[in-house]
């Protein structure tokens, strides 16, 4: 099967989160499986930068007004389509905000052209390659599957929702500048609350949605998680289904990792010990510190529980622990936990940012992860952790519920715990799972048996890459395309 993948970043090219590494990676798993990915991403400054070799394959003379050449080339296995659009991504900032944090004013206009673009390939503008499925990814190329339709396209179109929060909600009046039809503007496309979303859009349009994980298409039928789209989602449940995330063992391997001082794997866990001191140094932690390090690597906002963790870090530091907090987002959370770090130097730091050699060194340094996320679709930080022995402690929420196992009595017993799980989520819920796992680092052999059974946890995408390409197959064999052969995928070249 040839699949066209639709989003607004892809790892290593573009990265501000597990959407990235979802798209980076799950292509990878899927060509093991005979479906071949084209991911198509907008030509920002940094991917622009990237490229080593691009082949132009036809320009767009007319995206809602702008002009646009397709490129098309190969980085780390990854076929891409890249759209370049100066206009529209040659600009400061990173891909949905400028270089002061504030939303880029055309965002719409951004990701209703990278959809179009999808949408005109998926409609054969490509003389050569149609692609048999294209695959969506949250708000910004929902509107894909629209335009679509509007050309009368009938190529099945899966939408995976990696976050419902964000949704791409925009004033009714742009339907006209979008070229979309007033009949788009209804109940069962675009219409919410007098105002247009994207998200909801798409949902109402694609043949087949998936969000990343079985909890999270749970609770998203709810009116707690649902973020004002539960009834469109439970009118579509019958097409809904969660499909865990997994992670690239390649990339993230503390045996070969390039990014950690010394390698380690389960048998040889004792060297972690070494990256624990590069990484108190390179935060200016006191080195002679025996008690565990938490660290927290996630955008710091309020749906991830952050402002809980600047009231808590203060108990761990009081009780011998150290804290590290890495990552951006929220500015009044930032500083609170930057408030906090100053009460305590030698024993806490917080850098606001992200690059993904400091992430690696975090999990392999680390002792633990915290994770306090009010809601969680899936969450990687808590997998890429455990690859690393290096024990998660996370709310019971999405799939942070279904990829971490309670260290309870009864799990512990049984040698199957791998991690710190609670609920409520609440400080003090918070509070707790710390102190739970400040006591267990207390008995070694308790510490050691979690580590042991994190890093023996299988989260590869195999699993998942087949679940996909089954849901690929059974909407492709609905469409009753002639070129599928279950016996015999093709192999798609550009």
């Amino acid at each position: 099967m040839k699949i066209l993948s639709v989003t607004s970043e892809i790892f290593p090219l573009i990265k501000t989160g597990g959407l990235a590494d979802v798209t980076g990676s799950l292509p990878k798993a899927l060509n093991a499986l005979n479906v071949d990915t084209t991911t198509i991403v907008p030509g920002y400054p940094k991917v622009m930068a990237q490229l080593k070799s691009a082949m132009p394959l036809l320009t767009f003379d007319d995206l809602l007004g702008e002009r646009a050449c397709l490129l098309h080339t190969r980085v780390e296995g990854l076929s891409l389509f890249v759209l370049d659009a100066p206009s529209l991504y040659d600009r400061p900032g990173g891909p949905y905000v400028d270089e002061h944090g504030i939303d880029h004013h055309d965002n719409w206009k951004r990701f209703a052209v990278l959809s179009l673009a999808a949408a005109e390939i998926a409609n054969g503008v490509l003389q050569g390659w149609v692609p048999d499925l294209v695959h969506t990814h949250d708000w910004q190329s929902a509107l894909t599957s629209v335009y679509m339709r509007e050309r009368g396209c009938k190529t099945p179109v899966v939408l995976t929702i990696h976050n419902l929060a964000f949704q791409g909600q925009y004033s009714a009046g742009l339907l006209g500048e979008l070229r979309l039809s007033p009949r788009a503007y209804s109940l069962d496309q675009l219409e919410y609350f007098g105002d247009i979303s994207f998200l909801k859009g798409g949902l109402q349009t694609a043949d087949a949605i998936t969000t990343v994980s079985p909890t999270y298409a749970r609770e998203i039928l709810t009116p707690r998680f649902g973020m004002g789209l539960d009834g469109v989602l439970n009118a579509r449940v019958a097409v809904l289904r969660g499909i865990v995330n997994g992670i690239d063992l390649e990339i993230w391997d503390p045996a070969t990792d390039p990014y950690l001082p010394r390698n380690y794997d389960v048998g040889s866990l004792r060297r972690k010990r070494d990256n624990r001191t590069a990484l108190q140094h390179r935060f200016g932690l006191d080195p002679s510190c025996k008690g565990p390090v938490f660290s927290a690597v996630s955008r710091l906002t309020w749906q991830k529980g952050f402002d809980m963790f600047a009231d808590t870090a203060d108990e761990v530091i009081g009780n011998g622990g150290q804290v590290i907090v890495f990552g951006q987002g929220d500015k009044d959370i930032e500083q609170a936990l930057i408030n906090t770090a100053a009460r305590h130097p030698g024993q806490m730091a917080v850098h606001v940012g992200y690059d993904e050699p400091t992430a690696h060194l975090i999990h392999g340094g680390s002792d633990a992860i915290v994770q306090p996320s009010r809601f969680e679709p899936c969450g990687l930080t808590q997998l890429y952790a455990l690859r690393y022995g290096c024990v998660p402690v996370v709310s019971r929420t999405g799939g942070l519920s279904e990829t971490i196992i309670d260290a309870n009595d009864a799990a512990m017993s049984a040698r199957v715990a791998t991690g710190f799980q609670f609920h409520p989520v609440t400080t003090d819920g918070l509070r707790l799972a710390l102190r739970r796992a400040m006591h267990a680092f207390q008995e070694p052999k308790m510490w050691a048996r979690l580590q042991n059974q994190g890093m023996k946890a299988k989260f590869s995408w195999e699993r998942s890459a087949q679940q996909y390409a089954a849901v690929y197959a059974n909407l492709v064999r609905k469409a009753g395309n002639a070129a599928f052969d279950r016996a015999s995928i093709r192999r798609a070249t550009i």
